[in-house]
């Protein structure tokens, strides 16, 4: 007699209160990257002329984009995420629903990829403004000392 491999893959089983807390810290997360956005989009306008003189606009044009773009990607996810969070009732309902049930846990399985994705991404550019800024004020105050 011969045994049949079973193919597919091995897929952790989440309670429905774990799904929503997840959820629940990811829609958190991403409220406070848009918060902080917002205080780098301000902190960029309050040195753009130092930005100019320091011969650095080259530089930063493409982290400022990479910046513009993740602001418009978080309210992607977001809209995902809400989504998301609307439909865990699929999971609570006391219905065996295992095709739903499935491609719900899929779909949460894509979007904690897609969060990490995201996330890696805004810090990189995140730090690299904070770099830039950070050195901007640096010249302003030996200029000063200079002067």
């Amino acid at each position: 007699m011969k045994s049949k491999t079973q193919k597919g893959t091995f897929r952790e089983w989440f309670s429905a209160g774990e799904l929503h807390e997840e959820s629940k810290k990811w829609c958190s997360e991403l409220k406070f990257a848009k918060d902080e956005q917002k205080f780098l989009d301000s902190m960029i306008k309050d040195y753009t002329l130092d930005i100019l003189d320091s011969d650095m606009f080259n530089t930063v044009q493409p982290i400022v984009e990479s910046l513009k773009n993740s602001e418009s990607e978080l309210i992607k996810i977001f809209k995902k995420v809400q989504l998301h969070e609307n439909q865990l009732e699929i999971m609570v309902d006391d219905v065996d629903q295992g095709k739903m049930e499935n491609a719900y846990l899929d779909t949460h399985s894509e979007l904690a990829k897609e969060m990490e994705a995201y996330f890696s991404q805004y810090r990189d550019a995140k730090t690299k403004i904070f770099d830039i800024v950070s050195k901007v004020i640096k010249r302003k105050k030996q200029k000063k000392l200079l002067n």
